[in-house]
């Protein structure tokens, strides 16, 4: 296994540190970008937003810093060049869309935290932008993300060509980490894998897998098999769960912390279910936002460095979070 305090990870080790072994991430984007009336009914999900009506989505990356985020995850998760290219847009076009998703949320982060400098009494830290990719499912739009089968046509070198220039564009865009989301099996995530060593990415990395059973990946594959490439390689600084409910989370870390030495990073939906087929969220059974502060500091206290929301949670859920573990807005 990978000692992650001998990665080169500065940024990531640095910020966990200072905030006293625990950072949070934002929360939900689409979700946030609806309730300021943006209609983001579309293949292209949030991201059509990177076209239509950028404000919203820097007006969104500051709602999560002001919430207390110490991490923004930029609006690329469904922005790829594919995607864009069936709306008319020119390859140009779309790589320009790309590094629009990590400028918006560099601008946010730099002009919070000019604000925030001028008040001496401030608690914040400048915050970091991950540059997200998306799985191979999310571009497909069609809920296969959480069901981990993209069919035998879908081989290694086709997930790796897939992301490659998506990769390039965001890594060219200067973010402070990557990062890979809903990752549902073993292939996905050695594709990504292979392409931080070729391309000779330099920056961190967090890879998150998702899960629909709170044991394996949306494959079925184990989390050992699938954690075994990962710890191979000392560009992933970070792994963990993205986009599962809450209430798996505790086993879930428990059983990362057995195999892998790497950052544990968890950032939860809100508990209710998405159902990508009929593209509507159910309700949960277990868990209510409020719920957010008492699990965070277990979360934390069960070893995960960093902490926070993915679809449905919102800056409410942000703030709770924050506070619990200390780092106040």
């Amino acid at each position: 296994m990978v000692n992650m305090e001998k990665e080169n990870n500065p940024l990531l080790q640095d910020l966990i540190k200072n905030l006293g072994h625990c950072a949070v991430i934002d929360g939900g984007f689409a979700t946030q970008l609806e309730s300021h009336g943006a209609s983001i009914n579309d293949p292209l999900w949030s991201a059509v937003c990177l076209i239509k009506e950028p404000h919203l989505i820097k007006k969104v990356h500051l709602e999560y810093l002001e919430a207390g985020a110490n991490i923004l995850v930029t609006s690329s998760y469904q922005a790829t060049i594919p995607g864009f290219l069936s709306k008319g847009l020119t390859i140009e076009e779309a790589e320009l869309l790309l590094i629009r998703s990590v400028k918006l949320a560099v601008e946010a982060r730099d002009s919070f935290w000019d604000l925030a400098k001028r008040n001496h009494g401030h608690k914040h830290s400048k915050a970091l932008v991950a540059a997200s990719i998306g799985s191979y499912g999310a571009y497909l739009a069609d809920g296969s993300e959480y069901g981990g089968c993209y069919g035998p046509d879908v081989s290694l070198d086709k997930l790796k060509d897939f992301h490659r220039r998506r990769l390039q564009v965001l890594v060219e865009a200067c973010p402070d980490m990557l990062a890979f989301e809903t990752i549902p099996n073993k292939l996905e995530a050695q594709a990504c894998i292979e392409l931080l060593e070729e391309e000779n990415v330099q920056i961190p990395s967090w890879l998150c897998f998702t899960t629909v059973d709170g044991e394996n990946a949306p494959s079925g594959e184990s989390f050992a098999d699938c954690l075994e490439v990962i710890n191979k390689s000392n560009r992933v600084n970070a792994v963990g769960i993205n986009c599962a409910p809450p209430h798996f989370i505790d086993n879930l870390i428990c059983k990362f912390k057995q195999l892998t030495k790497k950052t544990i990073i968890v950032y939860p939906n809100s508990g209710e279910v998405w159902d990508g087929r009929a593209k509507k969220w159910l309700p949960s059974k277990y868990f209510d936002d409020h719920d957010f502060g008492s699990h965070a500091t277990r979360w934390r206290d069960l070893g995960a460095k960093i902490i926070g929301g993915c679809c449905r949670t919102t800056p409410l859920t942000i703030q709770i979070i924050s506070d619990a573990l200390g780092e106040k807005s």
